[in-house]
């Protein structure tokens, strides 16, 4: 049993160190924003930012709808009806349900 050599070793940490760069700048850009959320509610200039639901669910659904409808296409093409289809077909429901979701919404709301 031969030893790695130091080029591998090194080439193996190159990962892990990247992995973990990046989990310590998300934890500090996480806490940073929670302490900069928590000083404007304090002083009473935090306006919480609205999430427009029904514009979310419009635009992805359509990307989803139209990327799962490209790659059951292709897919069926390629392999025919295999199991690969579910790459396809997957975000294809996806997209339907949230179009779905989108105009049930509308509906609801009297839009």
């Amino acid at each position: 049993m031969a030893l790695p050599s130091a080029a591998q070793i090194i080439v193996s940490i190159i990962p892990i160190v990247g992995i973990v760069m990046a989990g310590v700048i998300a934890f500090f850009y996480l806490l940073w924003s929670h302490r900069e959320k928590v000083r404007l509610i304090e002083r009473g200039l935090y306006e919480a930012s609205r999430i427009d639901l029904d514009t979310f669910c419009l635009l992805a659904g359509l990307l989803l709808l139209s990327v799962g409808a490209v790659l059951s296409i292709l897919f069926i093409v390629i392999e025919g009806a295999s199991y690969a289809l579910l790459g396809g077909l997957l975000p294809f429901a996806a997209g339907i349900s949230l179009l779905l979701f989108f105009m049930l919404r509308r509906n609801r709301d009297g839009a």
